[in-house]
């Protein structure tokens, strides 16, 4: 039987998000997973310090976090992925707990706010691709009322989502509008992943 994987070792995926390892894993890659440990408020912090927009700070945590497993195996190929939400000037990250989610869903109802969704792959300690895709998503206006049902019918998931919603799911109610490709929105943009691999020769299709 044809592979579509075509390089001697799977695909290193620097994260534990079972979202991104869905998208790849349906995209018929062969992966296997590993947690970078960056320290991405540290990185954010960093780069705040030097000015850097929303898109290249996802850049940014990207790359850090494919370096950082392409250190300890450099021998494989190696993604890194990150993602932003920037709504004007303020970046919002996951929850604490529900009230921060409540706090999160209130700020960005009514709004539209950007999903900045970034990927870079590391062979050997270096960069040798790097990409980011840019979804909009515009919120229609909810009432405490509904931000409360959402959360209660959502349960403890939406803590594990930067927007405090998953599209994917039940978060769909809470939007009137989109823009971007699906993968970029639940935090990797398949597309431009995929160019990428071809380029470096990993895929036979």
């Amino acid at each position: 039987m044809p592979a579509l994987w075509t390089a001697s070792e799977n695909l290193l995926l620097a994260s534990t998000s079972a979202t991104r390892l869905a998208l790849l894993v349906s995209a018929g890659l062969s992966v296997e997973t590993q947690s970078s440990n960056v320290d991405e408020r540290a990185v954010e912090q960093a780069a705040q310090s030097e000015g850097l927009d929303s898109p290249t700070l996802a850049a940014r945590l990207a790359t850090e976090k494919a370096l950082a497993v392409s250190s300890r195996h450099p021998e494989r190929i190696v993604l890194g992925a990150d993602q932003v939400l920037a709504c004007g000037a303020s970046v919002f990250h996951k929850a604490d707990d529900r009230e921060a989610a409540r706090r999160q869903l209130q700020a960005l109802s009514g709004k539209s706010h950007a999903l900045h969704s970034a990927g870079a792959i590391a062979i050997g300690g270096t960069v040798v691709e790097s990409f980011v895709a840019t979804a909009i998503l515009a919120m229609r206006p909810l009432t405490d009322e509904a931000i409360d049902l959402y959360l209660e019918l959502a349960g403890p998931s939406v803590l594990h989502s930067v927007g405090i919603y998953q599209y994917e799911g039940l978060g769909v109610h809470l939007f009137d509008s989109v823009e971007g490709d699906h993968s970029t929105i639940l935090g990797l943009p398949l597309l431009p992943l995929l160019s990428a691999l071809r380029r470096l020769g990993c895929l036979s299709l």
